[in-house]
């Protein structure tokens, strides 16, 4: 069995940004393991600009951004198997894998740093009534077609859901020359970052009916045609409030799940709200020496975000294989205070969910996003009754995931508490 110190599950931005800041920390026991048969994962096709404002404050394409990191990833000598699927992963960090160059083998590591992304939500997990006929493709799988194989799913389009791959997508097939007829959200606010709304579908004349779903396919064998209705704040369709769109591509941004199979083989925790582990400060998981970043922790909007969590993930992996962390989140064998960050009034939930005052650096962020829409409000975090922030926000919004950097000064100073709570509080 070979053996490696660091074990990265993922080759894209996540899994890069990981590996180079192990690699910082002196490391040269590195392992990538990606499925794909290039680095990059999801940025290879995400062709469009907006990438790395905050990284390397310039605006790059996926592709430009993910090929700083791969670049450096070669330049550290750091070894990467592509074309490898990871099978499992066990709770003592033995993670089991299979390649056409390697057939099956297995890897010891001291640490596993999770990096595998998210999939797309499919037509199957939204029960939508009629036939399954073709036309029917979800965002992501659109944009690889359109942008690395070069084919045009369709030349009338409908667009379910305001996720930013769904309103991406809505500007590459107009420019494409394709008719995007309308995009319809369930919600009664839409699922992505302000900015593509309006680079996205303003600028091109695209309208946004909120609160809307399609309630009817039509076609057997080839989608001729959707219905959309207005919804209640049930969900429920309003009868009397159809309209038909003629079209033959109907394209699904109804939300991401992180890719977490593996982390359940692993033993780890997942957060029902998140769909992804439990951490703690240092991103570490309810199982011992495995680390998660990335997409496959909580949906992100930015990947510059993605990068700066998968630094601290790749630069505490190597802390606890020197002996320098804790090595149990949970403070189960008497390894110090751990407490438990629930999300208050409007929060949905944060990363990470745990925090040990004694092992936290100067500063830790609290990632968060919100349950609806809030105007003129104010982001309040407590240490029990005691208040450590509180930050005035104009507006809050589902689709873009906020932030609240906690000082380990002041939380010293309000100790000892048993939890932190994040909440909302309007004017």
């Amino acid at each position: 069995m070979r053996e490696y110190a660091v074990v990265i599950i993922g080759g894209g931005p996540a899994g890069l940004a990981a590996a180079v800041s192990a690699a910082e920390q002196g490391e040269k026991e590195i392992l990538i393991l990606e499925r794909d048969s290039e680095l990059g994962g999801i940025l290879n096709q995400c062709i469009h600009n907006g990438f790395g404002l905050h990284t390397f404050q310039e605006e790059l394409t996926g592709p430009e951004y993910a090929a700083r990191y791969i670049e450096k990833v070669r330049q550290m000598g750091i070894p990467c198997l592509t074309d490898t699927m990871v099978l499992d992963i066990s709770p003592e960090k033995i993670v089991t894998a299979v390649s056409p160059r390697e057939g099956l083998f297995q890897i010891q590591a001291q640490a596993v740093i999770l990096a595998m992304g998210c999939r797309e939500r499919p037509r199957g997990a939204l029960n939508l009534p009629g036939y399954r006929p073709a036309g029917i493709f979800t965002a992501g799988t659109a944009q690889r077609l359109v942008n690395v194989e070069g084919r045009m799913p369709g030349r009338e389009v409908v667009i379910l859901g305001s996720g930013d791959i769904g309103l991406i997508m809505a500007r590459r097939m107009t420019l494409e020359g394709a008719k995007v007829k309308v995009v319809a959200e369930l919600m009664p606010y839409s699922g992505g970052l302000k900015r593509n709304i309006v680079q996205c579908l303003e600028d091109y004349g695209i309208p946004l009916k909120l609160s809307h779903t399609v309630v009817n396919i039509h076609g057997k064998e080839r989608l001729t045609g959707v219905t959309l209705a207005q919804v209640d704040g049930s969900g429920r369709p309003i009868p009397g409030t159809e309209e038909e769109y003629c079209c033959d591509t109907l394209l699904l941004s109804v939300g991401l799940i992180p890719e977490n199979e593996l982390s359940r083989g692993a033993g780890v925790e997942l957060n029902p709200l998140t769909s992804g582990p439990v951490v703690d400060e240092s991103f570490q998981t309810s199982t011992e020496g495995i680390f998660a970043c990335g997409n496959v922790l909580h949906v992100h909007d930015l990947v510059d975000f993605v990068s700066e969590e998968a630094a601290g993930a790749g630069r505490h992996a190597v802390e606890y294989i020197r002996g320098k962390r804790g090595q149990d989140i949970c403070g189960k064998h008497g390894q110090g205070t751990a407490l438990a960050i629930v999300p208050g009034a409007g929060v949905r939930y944060t990363v990470p969910s745990i925090l040990h005052p004694e092992r936290m650096e100067e500063t830790v962020k609290l990632r968060f996003r919100v349950r609806d829409v809030y105007r003129n409000c104010y982001v309040t975090v407590r240490a029990g009754e005691k208040q450590l922030l509180r930050r005035k926000k104009q507006i809050l919004t589902p689709g873009e995931m906020e932030q609240a950097v906690i000082q380990a000064e002041a939380l010293a100073a309000v100790l000892p508490q048993e939890t932190i709570t994040v909440s909302v509080e309007e004017v």
